[in-house]
C-alpha cells in the first residue's frame, strides 16, 4: 500500500506536513528523528490523518493536490478541521 499522510507538529500544532510513503511507521520516526530539513525545525510530528492507496501514482497525485490552494482548503474543511 501508498499512504498519503498529514502529521501534526507538537511543538506548534498550526504545523502540518503532508508526505507520501509506503512505510507509515518508518518514515515518521524518520520525521521525528530530524531526517528532512522542513520537519527538524517543527519535531517532534504525531501522525493526525492517513490514506492508503493501492496505486502510487493515485498516492503521489492526492499528495499534490492536498499540497496544492483547494487541496488545503479540502484538508482544512474536511480532513483536519481543528486548524
Amino acid at each position: 500500500m501508498h499512504y498519503v499522510y498529514i502529521l501534526r507538529s507538537m511543538k506548534n500544532a498550526r504545523r502540518l506536513y503532508i508526505g507520501c510513503a509506503q512505510n507509515l511507521e518508518k518514515r515518521l520516526t524518520d520525521h521525528n528523528r530530524g531526517d528532512g530539513a522542513y520537519t527538524r525545525t517543527f519535531a517532534p510530528w504525531e501522525l493526525e490523518a492517513y490514506l492508503a492507496f493501492k496505486d502510487r501514482a493515485v498516492a503521489e497525485d492526492f499528495e499534490r493536490y492536498l499540497k496544492s490552494g483547494s487541496g488545503h482548503a479540502f484538508l482544512k474543511r474536511r480532513l483536519v478541521p481543528k486548524l
